[in-house]
């Protein structure tokens, strides 16, 4: 297991999350998640408050990169609104 991050640190992280576009976020939480290893998947979700499947999506956007082209976070046509 680990120790949480000390509380500055946390806050600088949830600055730069929110910062992030939806494709970055997913990938910026998978990465702090490896680096934390078994447990940090639920800590980060937790942190960032996000959804658990939100950071398993990243690391799985890490592990298969061509799954999802860069400049695109949504299929396309997924946030036009029906005329």
């Amino acid at each position: 297991m680990f120790a949480n991050y000390p509380l500055d640190v946390e806050r600088a992280m949830l600055h730069v999350f929110c910062s992030l576009g939806e494709r970055d976020r997913r990938l910026y939480a998978a990465v702090e998640a490896c680096k934390l290893g078994h447990g940090g998947i639920g800590y980060i979700a937790q942190l960032f408050d996000c959804d658990r499947k939100t950071v398993r999506r990243g690391l799985q956007e890490l592990h298969q990169p061509a799954s999802s082209p860069p400049g695109r976070s949504r299929k396309k046509g997924a946030a036009e609104n029906p005329a």
